[in-house]
């Protein structure tokens, strides 16, 4: 493994473990979990001492996560972190302009669909706590969604595919599958916010826009990684929650 994809993944994990340290050092955990929550067990602990545990978990279990993922991108000929031979328009440039794009229609279709349904369609995370947020979402669910679920998929099903040489119909299967994957780790987020208390419990519109939205989320971010490795996929992600988190919630106020 290149030494330099390497200093990249620790720079971006070390970064991703800084927020979430800087979550809950400030205290803006509880702007996202109300108390009597997931969280109300730990609340007699310090705000910087859970900020240094969650930094602690998050840079090992991702750090895990990501190592075993670049190892498997080998095995692939995947570019990992990023291909060296794309040049600064698809490492910074495209994924801007394809996660504003995508942030767009996300953020229009979830209007259509609160109109729809009459709801408030989902909730955003307050500002400026939705920068950290954004932030936070790109650089860790890209890591796990992408540099490893996708490519534990992409790895099997090209080992099942291999004797008909659909080593691209293996890493689109697998793209299609880590998005699936990526939009059902929202379900307790959705079931939160509504207020039920099983995934069967939240009406069918509603389910079916979650995985409509991050699945075109994650589809975008995992063509990406295939092309262009993680620092595209995180671009992507990072623009598209941008313009879904941060952009158009100020514009709708």
């Amino acid at each position: 493994m290149k030494r330099i994809h390497l200093w990249i993944f620790f720079a971006l994990l070390l970064f991703f473990a800084l927020l979430a340290f800087l979550t809950f050092a400030l205290g803006l955990q509880h702007q996202l979990i109300p108390e009597g929550e997931a969280l109300s067990q730990l609340s007699s602990m310090p705000d910087w001492l859970l900020g240094m545990t969650n930094a602690a978990l998050v840079f090992i279990l991702y750090g895990v996560f990501g190592l075993v993922g670049l190892v498997l991108c080998r095995r692939l000929d995947l570019p990992g972190i990023f291909r060296k031979q794309a040049g600064w328009n698809r490492w910074v440039w495209v994924p801007m302009l394809l996660g504003v794009v995508t942030g767009i229609v996300i953020s229009v279709l979830d209007r259509l669909f609160a109109l729809a349904e009459g709801w408030s369609g989902f909730e955003h995370p307050p500002f400026p706590f939705s920068l950290i947020a954004s932030a936070s979402a790109a650089i860790g669910e890209e890591i796990l969604f992408r540099g490893f679920v996708l490519v534990l998929w992409a790895l099997l099903l090209n080992l099942i595919l291999k004797k008909w040489n659909a080593r691209t119909t293996a890493l689109w299967i697998a793209n299609v599958l880590a998005a699936l994957i990526f939009a059902a780790s929202h379900i307790p987020a959705v079931m939160m916010l509504i207020g039920v208390n099983t995934p069967a419990a939240i009406p069918p519109v509603v389910f079916f826009e979650l995985f409509l939205l991050n699945g075109l989320v994650g589809i975008v971010a995992g063509e990406r990684f295939i092309r262009d490795g993680l620092v595209a996929a995180v671009g992507v992600h990072f623009w598209v929650d941008i313009v879904w988190h941060v952009v158009w919630p100020l514009l709708a106020g």
